[in-house]
């Protein structure tokens, strides 16, 4: 299962916080097979896997959560608001 670190938590309640529609995102396959997306979501889609931690709710796609098994989501907001992502291996 995908893990979450501290700062994605931070970075999600805050979306939520600021936008009421948005109860978490969503991480999805793209149709190329080979990238991934993360959205604003207000709720899981069919055969999504839910991961709650410290109070914010990551939906992830079943296409890609068996491609993130074992890895953890970082992220990160930059000196002019963009939030950034990334991956990595769980230790």
């Amino acid at each position: 299962m995908l893990a979450l670190t501290e700062n994605v938590t931070e970075i999600v309640n805050k979306l939520s916080e600021e936008v009421p529609e948005m109860s978490g995102v969503r991480i999805a396959a793209e149709p190329d097979g080979q990238s991934l997306s993360v959205s604003p979501a207000d709720h899981a889609l069919d055969g999504d896997q839910t991961i709650e931690q410290g109070g914010a709710t990551v939906w992830v796609e079943a296409n890609a959560a068996q491609a993130l098994d074992g890895m953890v989501l970082d992220g990160g907001v930059d000196e002019d608001g963009n939030i950034q992502f990334a991956l990595g291996q769980q230790a």
